[in-house]
């Protein structure tokens, strides 16, 4: 047997066993523990370090992950609903497709995270940090991002349907073709920000900053831009609105 025809037979062994052949669900939280698929429901985690942690798959609904180091960790389809990571440090760390349903994330370090098609409803992510995070396709409907730090962020085609993200920072922030009807985003700044075809429909931006923002091919019925400031926005029509517009693009 030749050597690519052995490894091709280990591999296939092991994906035949299951996770708990490589993956040491009894180890204890550590960095670059292998907890690859494993139950850790209801776990108390509170500021353990899980620094580049293989966490793929792991169950960890309804731990309590307060204060944990998971910077670089891979938490790719993951279960966390209503996990807890607040104060926690995630930067970097991979979240994609991960269920986190009611998980809170309060005031937590978030940056650069990838949190791509990520469900994330009902959420708690007050004043975190997600400057450029990846958000694209999540699921972050009825979830709570008031005064969250998401410049630079994206969140292209996102569902932010009745999300909350007053006081929110949303500078150069991409939010092309996103869902975000009955969002409240009174007193945010989305200066420079790409809200191009979005679904805006009665989306609150009362006092909000959206000088330079791009809003073109995007549906604004019944939405509400009083106090809002327009400077140099792009308008649903394409045109660029006067310097000093300040709710209406004049």
């Amino acid at each position: 047997m030749t050597v690519s025809a052995c490894r091709f037979v280990i591999v296939a062994l092991l994906l035949a066993v299951g996770p708990s052949a490589w993956a040491a669900c009894t180890d204890p939280p550590a960095r670059r523990v292998n907890w690859l698929g494993c139950d850790k429901t209801a776990a108390d985690l509170r500021g353990v370090d899980l620094r580049e942690a293989v966490l793929m798959r792991v169950n960890l609904s309804d731990a309590d992950l307060s204060e944990a180091r998971l910077s670089g960790a891979d938490l790719g389809r993951a279960i966390l609903q209503g996990t807890r990571f607040n104060n926690a440090r995630l930067t970097n760390a991979r979240l994609v497709g991960a269920q986190l349903a009611g998980a809170s994330f309060t005031v937590a370090s978030m940056e650069k995270v990838r949190l791509d098609r990520a469900v994330l409803s009902s959420a708690n992510l007050v004043q975190a940090n997600l400057r450029e995070a990846r958000l694209y396709q999540a699921d972050l409907n009825q979830a709570v991002l008031i005064g969250a730090e998401l410049s630079a962020a994206d969140l292209s085609q996102a569902d932010l349907t009745d999300a909350r993200l007053t006081g929110a920072n949303l500078k150069d922030a991409v939010l092309s073709r996103a869902i975000m009807e009955q969002v409240d985003f009174e007193g945010s700044v989305l200066t420079g920000a790409k809200l191009d075809n979005a679904n805006l429909l009665g989306a609150n931006f009362s006092q909000a900053d959206l000088s330079g923002a791009d809003l073109h091919g995007a549906r604004i019925d019944d939405a509400d831009f009083s106090g809002a400031k327009l400077d140099s926005t792009i308008w649903i029509d394409r045109r660029r609105c006067r310097p000093g517009s300040v709710g209406e693009c004049l």
